[in-house]
């Protein structure tokens, strides 16, 4: 693809909680995710306590989150996007784009993880209603990301561009190569390991099932 990779070395991240606050993803991606976060949450007619109930991030880190004073990990997007039944690109939306876009990879927003070390890119311009989104991802080596469940009826497909991957669905797991690829429900928890002595480069296309608003 060309594009820039994103560089990752993911340590088997501990459930979304408070602490993850300690990230830092791109500094204007903060404002974006408050104010999205705000409208999705009025728009379904959700307090923050409920809110806080279906999706496991506390009452505390919602109202951070939607006054831009803290910074959401891409654990806790996750969490977030699923319990309003929305696409993970709809909390980092920042206006619906019209005619060609051009991602500069130096230009780069960044989630990462609740330590700072696993991160990934989006490669799509934010905005508007969608049901797929594409994202660059890296595992160094002996890295692991374990990711819970999307939203009911979520699937992934996963292109490997460089090194090998172990991709755990359920009980079921999964050795992929270079060009090797895998697609899977993606509404249980799975985890992606990098078992090789190199660095791996994967691209991951998310497709979902749009509710209604």
């Amino acid at each position: 693809m060309g594009l820039l990779a994103v560089a990752a070395r993911v340590s088997a991240p501990a459930p979304a909680s408070d602490d993850d606050a300690s990230a830092q993803p791109s500094p204007d991606l903060l404002p974006v995710v408050g104010a999205n976060l705000r409208k999705l949450r009025t728009r379904r007619g959700l307090s923050l306590e409920r809110l806080a109930r279906k999706s496991g991030v506390s009452r505390a880190m919602l109202s951070q989150i939607e006054l831009a004073q803290s910074a959401p990990t891409i654990n806790v997007v996750w969490r977030i996007a699923s319990a309003l039944g929305v696409p993970f690109g709809a909390l980092l939306s920042n206006g619906e784009p019209t005619g060609p876009q051009v991602l500069r990879a130096r230009e780069a927003k960044i989630l990462t993880s609740h330590d700072g070390a696993f991160r990934s890119r989006a490669l799509f311009p934010w905005g508007g209603r969608r049901t797929s989104e594409l994202y660059e991802l890296q595992l160094r080596a002996g890295g692991i990301e374990r990711a819970d469940a999307h939203a009911p009826g979520t699937m992934e497909n996963l292109v490997v561009s460089r090194g090998r991957v172990v991709i755990a669905v359920g009980s079921d797991r999964h050795r992929l190569e270079p060009g090797d690829a895998i697609q899977f429900v993606a509404d249980v928890p799975h985890t992606y390991e990098n078992d090789g002595d190199e660095d791996a480069v994967l691209y991951l296309v998310m497709t979902y099932v749009i509710e209604s608003e």
